[in-house]
């Protein structure tokens, strides 16, 4: 070797794909990103796919884990000493972020998956120092190993902060499944700084309704607002009303936020005494010998009084390890002025403090801090309704622990689904009506009655197409995200979601009204969403046989009817799909393309790309589009579940013609006949090289059969999708 070319020395070529800096595809930033529909695949677990987290947790010595947890509590670590000897206020604050990141508009966010481990939520600088509470939790989880998950031992080490503070907690459910590495599907916002101004989140920043959906947070970087105020300049009116928006995004109600901005500021503090200059990167930004720390202190002490989290520094009561109502006596019980924190951070501080009232130092119970109170506890005095809410609570301690303590449960229990996925000793008898209850069904069909019910659907004058759609649309409410949805519950018929344009209200009231009548004509009790199921699924199984596939779709019976008064419609609202690319149908023009909206609403529903490829192929030729549009439907067999919609999407006989608003023409080479019409939505599959694959095996001769039996398990999929009691 001359030295010249040394690329070959090295074992890893220079540029290989090993980090995140480019992709191949970087060249195309608007492409489709298919990854959303295939992360956590199982080549990412290390616990192999049979390994089964509910089965675990049936082993875990749930009191020994709360011991663990309590004795850990006031175990202060010489590397991360403990304020005043406690951690109580560093796992509060943990769990609190962790569920914090919900959001309601798409059921993102939150700790049901443990994403806290993982970037971005794992270096944002809302969450500075929650690193050191998961390494401080380590050694338990270690002890008690696949037993206990990240998601769970987080949110449950918040709980007994709080039950260790002296709070009555309402309770506790196990249930929460880690993910292995960052989630690819949630937009966070489109900033590319941490912190940038919140002005490109809304249409008009004081009108904070107008903040950009799915968003909750008001700054990239945060869990919900600016704790200085607006922008970072405090005006607590202002930041009373981004309170108010942020936390209904996260499906709570002002008593609800007034609860938790109580007693989340109850124990703890707010660390600020340094500067945030001095402080390491990051944990995704830090180097190796850091090993997945960030913000170290890279001159002096950086722990205990010399801290640096927020910037601001304080703590909010005179005894912030204690469950009490100091808050409320400290932010009513003194006039406050601006101030700014050791760091340059803007905090609140009283005018005039009795020295016995104030907080003592987190090291030196000698020294007396003044308490602090951030921008948005001001907003909790000054916004009337706030304070009025207040003053009850004031009125009541008995009654704002117990508003909290419910507060902290929906809190961390909102993105888990319905109760029956709820495990533990813990979990509350009560059915809350967030937790979209569904009462139990107490029948049983068997094979002869189920058949008898299919032959009674598909003579009862409704078409295939009517049956199929309305299980459809009945099904794809359903979400991943926070396990919501679904055709469970038939809540199909109740507002709001009888209503819906997507669900086309007149001919939904007439499927209904038909299949009430066969309802009550019943010798046997069956409830309305199972009959709305087993239509669909009865006019599948035709359209395959007609198609000349004899296959039986499967159909698991035992779905409940769930009344009004079990709905929070408005929470149901957010639920309102405004595209469905399976029926071919957008409710507005978007920004968003109409690819991106149905890639988005099949990652929800936890399809593959490969089964919405069927799916949508299929549902075109049963004509199931919605207003019974023919855009798509590339078969003279409207129908039949036949594969016509591949083999003339990858015809070469056509080419494809804008003809207006996402709407194309189909057409004859040769004669130049417009033979059919299609959206984006259709397109796409013989566009996109990813989809084009996928249909290209479809429009294979030999491979109708398999198309057919793949239609048929991603149709089962989604009907069943919210069917968590089938493998309870």
């Amino acid at each position: 070797m001359d030295g010249k070319h040394t690329a070959g020395k090295c074992p890893v070529m220079h540029g290989g794909m090993t980090a995140l800096g480019t992709t191949v595809m970087d060249w195309w930033p608007n492409a489709l990103n298919f990854d959303i529909l295939h992360q956590h695949d199982i080549k990412t677990n290390p616990l192999g796919k049979d390994f089964n987290y509910r089965e675990e947790l049936k082993k875990l010595d749930v009191e020994g884990l709360k011991n663990d947890l309590r004795a850990l509590m006031n175990e202060s670590q010489e590397w991360w000493p403990a304020d005043w000897g406690s951690y109580v206020g560093m796992f509060a604050r943990v769990a609190w972020h962790s569920a914090g990141s919900y959001r309601l508009a798409d059921g993102r966010g939150g700790g049901g998956t443990g994403n806290q481990r993982f970037a971005p939520l794992n270096s944002w600088p809302d969450n500075v120092n929650t690193d050191k509470g998961r390494r401080l939790l380590w050694p338990i989880k270690r002890k008690y190993g696949n037993k206990i998950s990240w998601a769970d031992l987080m949110i449950l080490a918040g709980t007994i902060a709080y039950e260790v503070a002296g709070l009555k907690t309402y309770g506790f459910a196990f249930g929460r499944e880690d993910v292995w590495h960052p989630e690819k599907d949630t937009y966070w916002g489109a900033e590319k700084e941490w912190l940038a101004p919140s002005d490109s989140r809304y249409e008009d920043i004081t009108r904070p309704d107008t903040m950009q959906n799915p968003l909750a947070a008001v700054q990239m970087g945060l869990i919900y607002v600016n704790p200085e105020g607006v922008n970072g300049q405090p005006d607590p009116m202002k930041t009373a009303a981004q309170v108010r928006e942020t936390f209904a995004r996260m499906a709570m109600d002002d008593e609800e936020t007034a609860a938790l901005t109580a007693g989340g500021h109850t124990i703890g503090k707010s660390h600020g005494n340094g500067s945030p200059s001095d402080l390491s990167p990051e944990p995704e930004a830090a180097d190796v010998e850091y090993q997945g720390i960030g913000w170290m202190k890279t001159n002096g002490r950086g722990i205990g009084r010399d801290t640096m989290v927020s910037g601001i520094e304080g703590a909010w009561t005179s005894n912030p390890t204690k469950w009490d109502m100091g808050w409320f006596d400290m932010l009513f019980g003194h006039e406050w002025e601006l101030k700014k924190s050791p760091a340059g951070a803007w905090q609140w501080e009283p005018v005039d403090i009795a020295e016995e009232d104030m907080p003592v130092d987190v090291e030196d119970p000698s020294i007396r801090c003044k308490p602090i109170m951030t921008d948005a506890d001001m907003a909790m005095k000054v916004d009337p309704t706030y304070n009025a809410i207040c003053q009850k609570f004031m009125k009541d301690p008995e009654y704002f622990s117990e508003t909290f303590a419910r507060a902290w449960f929906k809190l961390t229990h909102r993105d888990m689904g319905p109760k029956v996925r709820y495990v533990g000793p813990d979990v509350p008898k009560e059915d809350l009506i967030w937790q979209d209850p569904i009462p139990s069904v107490d029948y049983t069909l068997s094979d002869a009655e189920i058949a008898d019910l299919k032959s009674k659907l598909l003579a009862s004058g409704l078409t295939s197409a009517e049956l199929i759609n309305t299980a459809w649309d009945s099904a794809r409410t359903y979400r991943g995200s926070d396990m919501r949805g679904g055709a469970n519950g038939a809540r199909i018929r109740l507002a709001p979601q009888k209503d819906w344009a997507g669900n086309e209200p007149e001919r939904l009231a007439k499927v209904l009204k038909t299949l009430e009548g066969i309802q009550a004509g019943l010798a046997k009790k069956v409830s309305l969403a199972d009959l709305i199921v087993l239509g669909g699924t009865a006019a599948v199984e035709k359209a395959a046989k007609d198609a000349g596939v004899n296959i039986t779709v499967p159909f698991a019976p035992g779905r409940g009817d769930a009344t009004a008064e079990m709905t929070d419609a408005a929470s149901f609202d957010a639920l309102e799909p405004l595209a469905d690319g399976y029926r071919n149908w957008q409710k507005d023009d978007y920004v968003v393309s109409p690819e991106e909206m149905m890639l988005d609403r099949t990652q929800l529903m936890g399809l593959t790309a490969p089964e919405m490829t069927a799916l949508v192929g299929g549902m075109r030729v049963l004509g199931t589009n919605h207003g019974d549009t023919r855009h798509g439907v590339f078969t003279d067999r409207v129908g039949q579940l036949t594969t016509d919609f591949f083999v003339n999407l990858t015809d070469m006989a056509y080419s494809w013609k804008p003809a207006g608003d996402n709407l194309y023409n189909i057409v004859d080479r040769k004669t130049g006949e417009t033979k059919w019409t299609a959206t984006r939505v259709d397109l796409v599959f013989g566009s996109n090289a990813i989809l084009r694959a996928y249909a290209e095996v479809y429009a294979q001769d030999d491979n109708h059969e398999k198309f057919v039996k793949d239609f048929v398990a991603a149709w089962t999929k989604v009907m069943n999708a919210d069917r968590f009691d089938l493998a309870a």
